[in-house]
């Protein structure tokens, strides 16, 4: 049994003035042989992006992207004619596939925009791109877990070309979830903000946890905490 933890501090670290990013896994000019990814999951990017600024038109290919947004909003345009705002409180999720073009920004003129760039890798090379976004129900995660990305978008979560299912949870102080991992596969606890106990070791906001071999993810909340469980293959 494996619960390896993933300090915030340790995480790589890039400033552009008008962007600072934390790097868990190894991303652009932060390369690290040991933090390449968990299983499919291949980034996640913790962006606070200044006002008016972010992200010029650039290409992706053969990724699912997610963006979950902390604070602020975020304005994306592809090149498929997708189109949106995505705020608090929602997600988006883009299959790359055969090649995609996309900008986004922070539209507002008085906050900085924070927000989690999630990448997993799929199944399968050369799919159709594709853009969703889709708003999170609160009560639906208070206390408890919500799927809200998955390969066959049950639950009315968006759908990712790999066999992952991705829960956001509210967890108040005091209050303890579990989560079953079946055998074979793997979890990824990302800490948003909060202090959480997983299976007996303690994360703070920024922090993450890579979960092997073992049969339930206990969360503990110590304080309010906003918190992502990646079940993966």
């Amino acid at each position: 049994m494996t619960v390896t933890r993933r300090p915030s501090a340790a995480r790589g670290h890039a400033h552009h003035g008008w962007l600072e990013s934390r790097h868990s896994f190894s991303f652009a000019d932060y390369m690290d042989p040991a933090h390449m990814g968990f299983r499919a999951l291949r980034v996640i990017n913790e962006d606070w992006v200044a006002p008016e600024t972010g992200f010029d038109t650039h290409p992706h290919r053969d990724m699912e992207i997610l963006t979950y947004v902390i604070a602020g909003a975020v304005e994306h345009k592809d090149s498929t004619g997708g189109h949106g705002i995505i705020r608090r409180g929602e997600i988006q999720a883009m299959s790359a596939g055969t090649g995609i073009r996309h900008s986004e920004m922070n539209p507002l003129a008085d906050e900085t925009l924070h927000l989690l760039q999630i990448w997993i890798l799929p199944e399968a090379r050369g799919l159709a791109p594709s853009y969703h976004q889709t708003g999170l129900d609160e009560e639906h995660r208070r206390d408890r877990l919500q799927l809200i990305a998955s390969r066959d978008g049950r639950d009315g979560s968006l759908v990712l070309h790999q066999d992952v299912a991705i829960f956001s949870g509210l967890l108040s102080a005091g209050t303890t979830l579990g989560h079953t991992i079946a055998a074979g596969r793997g979890a990824w606890v990302q800490v948003v903000t909060g202090t959480v106990t997983v299976n007996g070791q303690t994360l703070q906001p920024g922090d993450g946890a890579a979960i092997e071999d073992e049969a339930l993810v206990t969360l503990a909340a110590r304080e309010d905490a906003e918190v992502l469980l990646f079940d993966l293959d």
